[in-house]
């Protein structure tokens, strides 16, 4: 297996991945193009500003209470979207949520904090547990996921709002696949779209597709169906992401907000990585994020260790320790999960068997083990060619101990619960 010549990333990374001569990875090039590429940022915010006027103009001529609609979880995206479109752009959008059920406490109290800081209306739809356990279950056994119906769920329920409340701007943050594995080019500009959301979000498989299996029924589905064409034609929505039109940096916007808005980040050790906060609301994610690494070998400390060595805070030598530290952690709350579907644990590991790439894993006297792996790769001069600059601070500094787990430097406590304590099982509400 290859492996990036900076970050961590193997060849088989998700969803595209593609190395260059140097043997530094499409992502990677996607995180250097951000400052190295001719952006003019003061013209690109100008654009966004006329994004905005547009949409203030359109309200009006609609007679319509909000500008545009925000997907949010509560987490530090959903802050920074709602300040910037708020404090900076005036605009009056209106929240949407997906409460796809598999809350972790922290998430819930960053939601309401949102809510209440902002002072924007929320709309919030909540599937219920028989739904996400059909589907869930469906998934699982077709794809290997589990919380396919959050991801389909929050690209599409945004949609029949829009299209209910005509409102014809939806606003994300930061386009995440161009992030890790830069599958795109910040010159596209790239919008939402309906295949987009199907072949990535929702692994290739539409709502539809679900009737019949495991008792799912159109009820079940409902908020996963996109709008018609005819639908989304008439409304004019569009989706765009921030990060086309903002110098997008997660850490930077999250301490930001922590200062702001008072978003908070967790205090205890993850199972599965060492960001204390992102990916903080869904609790069913370390189990999806350990079904990638059952999958492909690599999970969420490859995917924000490659982040931290791209921004020059981190070695590829701390990364791959921190790859060896998570990676490969069953996560506790697999029980749970095992318990909510209906299957033992012995059942969850013989559904992902047939999904394990071929490239990653073999099974040696009957137990399946990795073939290859990033820390058994020598750092040679290729790797040495392509290191960036280290910068201050460090991410497992001091001056990062509330952003970044250290066990030698543990965070503050923060006195409350929901961000002190792990879960072992979700909130629904």
């Amino acid at each position: 297996m290859r492996y990036c010549a900076r970050c961590l990333y193997p060849e088989n990374a998700k969803p595209t991945i593609i190395f260059d001569d140097q043997g530094v990875c499409s992502g990677c090039r996607y995180h250097e193009s951000r400052s190295k590429l001719e952006i003019d940022w003061d013209e690109r915010w100008e654009m966004l500003e006329g994004l905005a006027e547009d949409a203030k103009r359109m309200a009006k001529e609609r007679n319509n209470a909000h500008d545009c609609i925000i997907p949010v979880s509560g987490g530090k995206d959903s802050h920074y979207q709602a300040w910037l479109l708020c404090e900076k752009l005036g605009l009056n959008p209106l929240l949407v949520t997906f409460n796809h059920g598999l809350n972790t406490p922290a998430g819930v109290a960053n939601l309401e904090n949102m809510v209440k800081k902002s002072g924007f209306d929320l709309v919030r739809y909540s599937t219920g547990p028989n739904s996400v356990r059909k589907i869930a279950r469906h998934m699982l056994e077709t794809v290997g996921d589990v919380t396919w119906h959050y991801h389909a769920g929050i690209r599409t329920f945004p949609f029949q709002v829009a299209v209910k409340y005509n409102i014809p701007l939806i606003v994300w943050g930061e386009h995440g696949f161009a992030e890790l594995t830069g599958i795109v080019s910040l010159e596209d500009f790239v919008e939402h779209t309906r295949w987009a959301t199907k072949e990535h979000d929702m692994r290739g498989h539409s709502a539809e597709d679900m009737v019949g299996h495991n008792g799912i029924t159109r009820a079940h589905i409902e908020p996963f169906i996109y709008p018609s064409e005819d639908d989304i034609e008439k409304t004019e929505v569009r989706g765009v992401y921030l990060s086309n039109f903002v110098n997008w940096d997660a850490k930077a916007h999250a301490e930001f907000m922590m200062e702001t808005w008072g978003f908070r980040g967790i205090t205890f050790e993850r199972d599965r990585t060492f960001n204390l906060y992102g990916k903080i609301e869904d609790h069913a994610n370390d189990v999806h994020d350990y079904l990638k690494y059952l999958k492909f070998g690599y999970g969420r400390a490859t995917d924000d260790a490659s982040m931290e060595i791209r921004h020059g805070r981190m070695t590829r030598e701390e990364g791959i320790a921190m790859v060896q530290r998570y990676d490969a952690n069953e996560p506790r709350s697999l029980s749970y999960y095992c318990d909510f579907l209906g299957i033992s644990k012995a059942a969850f590991y013989e559904m992902v068997e047939p999904m394990r790439d071929p490239l990653i894993w073999e099974k040696v006297n009957g137990k399946w083990q990795v073939k290859d792996a990033v820390d058994r790769h020598d750092i040679g001069p290729r790797e040495e060619a392509a290191r960036v600059k280290q910068v201050e601070p460090r991410t497992l500094g001091p001056e990062n101990r509330h952003m970044y787990y250290n066990p030698e430097n543990p965070p503050e406590k923060s006195g409350i619960p929901a961000f002190d304590e792990p879960s072992l099982e979700p909130k629904w509400v």
